[in-house]
């Protein structure tokens, strides 16, 4: 028997069930839809681990995560497992300094493409190529250049609980590819200010003189008319005129502004987000409307 041949013998642990955990948005199939997500996923793939990856696709899928954290450098997470303690899940990558992320700066800068695709959410292609010629790489490309631990017995590392995260990982880089970058050291704010450094060099901002309040306004940009001494003409407001609310409809989108949320982040509902909400604001939408016209038998309204 070899030195891990026991472990073998052993049968895989159950988990226990959780609630509230997070769950991954793909049920079945591969993980991550857009080209960065997965080679994220093939940086995992490619330690060989075995069966853990399976059963650290149904951990992330099943909602054992419990908790995921995203900092400069590293990623902590909390995945229950067959104890009843969950295990502490640590990644740890290795950051690339400030000065050779100003190097890439002026690199990036150079074409406004980069800057373009990174604010609508998305990584350019050619953006692994920036970093090879700078000696960097987006992506990890050694394994000293990733640290990984997990509090469970399991001797193998990456065990399934670090697996688990791994892939969650990868949607949630789906949805915020700056998130790859804070992970290598720069978070998303830091990253657009040095790319808009060097653009700023050749650029003087000519501040316009604000406009003097006109005589009609008084000094002090008041109206000339003083308001009504009447309590009664206060409080109640004057009339409103017949256009004062523009053109009045349903929203031809239902739950427009979440639908630009995209994917949720770690989302730990049974149910999408936006399939669980739109609904509502489709409802809401009749209901205001019928409110706004003054149609006593619109929904929701109360009947005399």
């Amino acid at each position: 028997m070899g030195r891990w041949g026991y472990f073998d013998f052993f049968a895989p642990s159950i988990p226990r069930k959780t609630k509230g955990g997070i769950k991954a948005q793909s049920q079945r199939g591969t993980f991550g839809e857009s080209w960065w997500a997965k080679r994220w996923i093939a940086v995992l793939e490619s330690f060989n681990i075995g069966a853990r990856l399976g059963r650290g696709r149904s951990y992330a899928r099943s909602g054992q995560v419990l908790s995921v954290e995203i900092e400069k450098g590293q990623v902590k997470a909390k995945v229950q497992g067959s104890r009843p303690k969950p295990y502490e899940v640590s990644i740890h990558i290795k950051a690339i300094t400030p000065s050779d992320w100003q190097k890439l700066a002026r690199a990036l800068s150079r074409q406004a493409i980069f800057t373009a695709k990174l604010l609508g959410g998305e990584m350019p292609q050619d953006i692994e190529r920036v970093f090879k010629d700078e000696g960097l790489s987006v992506f990890p490309e050694k394994l000293k250049d990733l640290q990984t631990n997990c509090s469970c017995p399991d001797w193998s590392n990456p065990c399934k609980h670090i697996a688990a995260v791994y892939y969650l990982l990868g949607e949630e880089f789906d949805r915020d590819p700056f998130l790859i970058f804070k992970l290598r050291g720069m978070a998303r704010d830091e990253l657009l200010k040095i790319l808009s450094l060097p653009a700023q060099k050749n650029i003087k901002e000519k501040v316009r003189p604000k406009p003097s309040p006109s005589r009609e306004q008084g000094e002090m940009g008041l109206p000339s008319e003083p308001l009504t001494s009447e309590a009664a003409d206060f409080w109640n407001g004057g009339s409103l005129p017949e256009d004062f609310w523009g053109e009045v409809q349903i929203p031809p989108v239902s739950a427009a502004l979440v639908r630009r949320l995209g994917k949720f982040p770690f989302w730990r509902g049974e149910e999408f987000l936006l399939e669980a909400i739109e609904p509502i604001y489709s409802s809401a939408a009749t209901q205001g409307m019928g409110v706004f016209l003054g149609e006593k038998n619109s929904p929701g309204h109360p009947q005399k």
